[in-house]
């Protein structure tokens, strides 16, 4: 975590080259409400708004645009998403906030001192019409994380004011409905716009933690909708081509797990799912049959050197072998195997079984997987 000394908004992950952290879009509400409360109280909005991350460190987020609106007050900040790729990145993040009629004190008895604030959605922040997330079916998507930001950002400013009131915050996305359509919100259940997620209120550039908490989700999803099987993919291709052989199953039995084949794999297992099928291309195929916990591109190189002793173990054709070691590509190394030898095909597919299942250990859980070439068309089931 970047220090209080550092440009909180520049954390080095490379030490080739430092990539910027970012903020959340909870961040990014928890912001825009502290703003819309400041011009609503005094009659104008700062240029930034400081909020306390659920880490612990502060940073002051700039404010886009802000209006007052009889007695109602709004304003948005820009999302910034730092280094990572990021469907929401530039997104506009608003809050509105008015006070309530009455002063109004929590409801919780341990905290009688403290104004109550009640926070929804608006336009572009989806509703939860699915069991197994964090907030309940009915509720806006907005996470535990970010919920507590926007408190403690609305308290802070009404302590610095001395003033005792309820308020209420309407967190907005203006394209929200349409950002959400380049995300899997619609499978978990999630309609209508975008999440407003957090765990820290950070961004962090290629952020493992942002994507094993999709792939969680999706799980926590499955397994509320009674699914005792889930199908597992690596991308849209991957999936779709999965989809094609498995169309009786509901979309949510579907993951998509990216290159964390151990995490999911475990995920599931603690979930209690009684099947996994791993439906993916070739080239992720050599990969897990090797057991590489995590499947990112730069591991490439060891599991075509362990191809290459495969497909010589089966076939005694040094040549071949040889050539397929010497592949720029997995999709170079299917290419010499196949159709010609279907068995080494077959063997990585049972390798990468045989890996899953040393993973998940003495779970009764029944493994299976699917090998797809570079077209979606299955080259291997079991």
């Amino acid at each position: 975590m970047p220090s209080s000394s550092e440009n909180p908004l520049s954390a080095g992950t490379d030490r080739r080259k430092r990539l910027r952290s970012g903020f959340t879009t909870g961040a990014a509400a928890a912001a825009a409400a502290g703003a819309a409360l400041c011009l609503l109280l005094e009659g104008k909005a700062p240029a930034a708004v400081t909020i306390r991350m659920l880490s612990g460190e502060r940073l002051s987020i700039p404010i886009h645009r802000s209006n007052l609106e009889g007695d109602m007050a709004w304003a948005t900040v820009i999302k910034d998403a730092g280094d990572d790729p990021d469907v929401t990145n530039g997104a506009e993040i608003g809050a509105r906030v008015r006070r309530m009629d009455q002063p109004a004190r929590s409801d919780d008895p341990s905290s009688r001192q403290i104004p109550k604030i009640e926070i929804t959605g608006a336009e572009g922040v989806g509703w939860v019409t699915l069991p197994g997330l964090e907030v309940p079916p009915g509720n806006p998507a907005i996470n535990p994380g970010p919920v507590r930001m926007i408190q403690e950002t609305i308290r802070e400013v009404l302590l610095r004011h001395r003033i005792e009131v309820g308020v209420q915050v309407s967190v907005f996305v203006p394209e929200g409905e349409r950002l959400s359509r380049r995300t899997l919100n619609a499978r978990l259940g999630i309609l209508g716009g975008i999440s407003i997620l957090g765990t820290t209120g950070w961004v962090r550039p290629m952020s493992h933690e942002a994507f094993t908490a999709s792939i969680d989700a999706a799980l926590s999803v499955a397994r509320a909708a009674g699914c005792s099987r889930v199908v597992f993919s690596t991308g849209r291709r991957s999936e779709r081509a999965a989809q094609a052989v498995f169309p009786s199953l509901p979309s949510v039995a579907f993951v998509q797990i990216g290159d964390f084949f151990h995490h999911s794999l475990r995920a599931a297992a603690r979930m209690g799912f009684c099947e996994i099928t791993l439906a993916v291309f070739f080239g992720k195929a050599v990969k897990m049959a090797v057991n590489i916990p995590h499947t990112h591109a730069r591991n490439a190189e060891m599991p075509l050197a362990a191809l290459a002793q495969w497909t010589l173990d089966m076939t005694g054709d040094g040549r071949l072998a040889e050539a397929v070691g010497r592949s720029n590509t997995a999709r170079e190394a299917l290419g010499l195997l196949w159709p010609d030898h279907p068995e080494i095909i077959a063997d990585v597919g049972r390798r990468m079984i045989e890996s899953a299942r040393t993973v998940v250990q003495e779970l009764p859980i029944h493994i299976s997987g699917i090998l797809f070439d570079f077209t979606g068309r299955p080259l291997f089931q079991q």
